[in-house]
């Protein structure tokens, strides 16, 4: 699926719009011929995002908190998608902001489904591989319920996820909503504000500066990388669909976070060294997705290497003023 890829829907609203990911799903949609509303609070994304939309004929920002109960009213739509990307998604936010997180998850996603409810639109939400918890089964396949603590230092973004897939499965059952899940794995790319505390924004700031590389444990953890432009095509395509399921869409590159770290040292050219520091609580130890329904049901696969997407991302964050790249300590989780 590319830019030039034609669309049924007139108009499409994202929550979270100014964020990382919501921000290439709004140039996406708009290269493709789609009118967007652009739905944020900016607790988390950043006006500057999407600030070479601003002037594009058909995008529109709003200002607006989702869990506000007359959010909706400052999204007249009509709409024929509504994708749900409004949600605090790096350690260091959500656990700033705890409450918020799962008041989202719960509360603005019933807003947005009522919003899609309202205009007949096709709603996609936004979930995460963190429904899988520290899984117990390798790789996490869609039909995996996952090892998860409900009350611990995760929980709020684990849980208000399951609890929003929850919330659109009931909705589409009762209200005959046209509602799908995608659930995502370890995007990265442009956009990733480089004190979001995830480990390749972290890793690329700390190289850049010449600063130690902060690996959690022994390293050995495993995350899978899935470049932006991957992840919106993935994104899109489960939103063409006529899926209700929920659908992987991530990287098949399972990696180390010491090798990664390895990696963007060589790649920046920094000689930065590896530094290992305390492994955080209910950390997962290994995580890839099994993507065989993505690639059936939707023909989506990664394409961008590894390498391509990392020196895409270093030569975004390279560019950056020396105010956006502040010194930063990791938080507890590295996602």
């Amino acid at each position: 699926m590319t830019g030039d890829t034609p669309f049924s829907w007139r108009r499409a609203l994202v929550t979270g719009g100014a964020g990382f990911l919501g921000s290439h799903l709004c140039e996406r949609l708009l290269d493709s011929g789609v009118e967007v509303d652009c739905a944020d609070n900016l607790c988390c994304g950043r006006r500057e995002n999407v600030a070479h939309l601003e002037d594009r004929p058909g995008f529109r920002y709003v200002h607006c908190d989702l869990t506000d109960p007359g959010c909706p009213e400052l999204l007249p739509g009509p709409y024929g998608l509504v994708l749900h990307f409004a949600c605090p998604a790096s350690p260091a936010d959500y656990l700033r902001m705890p409450l918020q997180t799962l008041d989202v998850g719960s509360l603005g996603t019933r807003n947005a489904l009522a919003v899609a409810e309202r205009d007949g639109a096709r709603f996609l939400l936004a979930s995460t591989s963190e429904v899988y918890g520290d899984p117990l089964v390798h790789p996490q396949h869609e039909g995996y319920w996952g090892n998860v603590n409900p009350i611990g230092p995760r929980s709020v973004y684990d849980e208000s996820k399951r609890f929003a897939e929850a919330l659109v499965t009931a909705h589409a059952g009762a209200r005959d909503t046209d509602a799908g899940i995608v659930r995502l794995f370890n995007s990265y790319g442009p956009r990733m504000r480089a004190d979001d505390g995830r480990a390749v924004p972290t890793f690329i700031r700390q190289a850049l500066a010449g600063e130690p590389l902060t690996v959690t444990g022994d390293g050995s953890q495993t995350r899978s990388l899935c470049y932006v432009d991957d992840t919106v095509d993935g994104v899109l395509r489960v939103a063409a669909s006529k899926s209700v399921r929920p659908v992987n869409i991530g990287g098949s590159d399972e990696i180390t976070m010491a090798d990664l770290a390895r990696r963007i040292v060589a790649l920046t050219g920094s000689r930065s060294p590896v530094a290992f520091i305390d492994r955080p609580v209910d950390d997962p130890g290994r995580r890839r997705p099994d993507t065989t329904l993505a690639r059936e049901l939707l023909g989506w696969s990664p394409q961008v290497p590894w390498e391509e997407g990392l020196k895409q991302t270093i030569a975004y964050f390279t560019a950056l003023p020396p105010e956006r790249l502040p010194r930063a300590q990791p938080p507890a989780p590295q996602s």
